[in-house]
């Protein structure tokens, strides 16, 4: 793999905190784990399979269908690329799935230790948790994709998926994005970016993914600092296996 791509190497990692691999190899079949790269943290692969059968049937019967082309990646983005609104089409309403913003108050009580049910003080903290939001939400599982983000995005959704997992909102969080092996060299090969009309532009493909975007090893380095909190989180890589020419 290019080394480009992961910026300083303090900042990446190939996921020392994760889940042993064999776990993820008893949950998802040898096909996804050849297409995808795939790391469970505090067991959310177990989770989400034996917790949730239906959310898990559901992503494995996505992924398997799961492909995205050479053109949606040589395409601009702007505002919600090709394949931000590929994935949009993959976990739709229809199915149970959508964005969700979280927002709570605190109830306080200051409590007399010595006598019982005696309230010393009460107080409401209003907007105590708000503004966190999760791209997919269906029941207690919860889905973010992020394709080319600054990877400081990365910290805004494991963020999210704490607050709505301490919140009791979400017992699981599963978060899309590219894999290691979609790196530099791969990106090269792209060659040139396409103009809106479909022509050739002049900028190079691999310029537009820079050391200091969303990929696999920038997220794994956060997980195995522990910025999810408490909340199992399934981190699914896309490769170049899920490329069409």
């Amino acid at each position: 793999m290019s080394t480009d791509l992961g910026g300083d190497v303090g900042d990446v990692s190939s996921g020392k905190a994760a889940d042993h691999h064999a776990l993820v190899e008893r949950v998802f079949e040898p096909e996804l784990l050849e297409k995808f790269e795939i790391f469970s943290y505090r067991n959310a692969a177990t989770i989400l399979s034996e917790s949730f059968p239906d959310h898990f049937s559901n992503l494995v019967q996505t992924l398997r269908n799961f492909e995205i082309s050479e053109e949606m990646i040589r395409t601009p983005g702007g505002n919600k690329g090709p394949i931000a609104k590929y994935v949009d089409t993959l976990f739709d309403e229809a199915d149970g799935w959508q964005e969700s913003r979280i927002a709570a108050d605190l109830h306080v009580r200051l409590m007399d230790a010595k006598k019982k049910d005696a309230v010393l003080d009460e107080y409401v903290r209003e907007g105590f948790l708000d503004g966190h939001r999760i791209d997919f939400l269906n029941g207690r599982v919860a889905l973010d994709l992020e394709w080319n983000s600054k990877d400081q995005t990365y910290d805004r959704d494991l963020y999210a998926f704490s607050a709505f997992y301490e919140a009791g909102a979400i017992d699981v969080g599963v978060l899309l994005t590219r894999g290691s092996s979609l790196d530099t060299d791969f990106f090269r090969s792209l060659g040139k970016v396409l103009k809106k009309d479909g022509s050739e532009g002049t900028e190079e493909v691999y310029k537009k993914f820079g050391a200091s975007t969303t990929w696999m090893g920038k997220l794994l380095y956060r997980l195995d600092a522990g910025r999810n909190g408490g909340c199992p989180v399934l981190a699914i890589g896309i490769t170049p296996n899920c490329v069409l020419e």
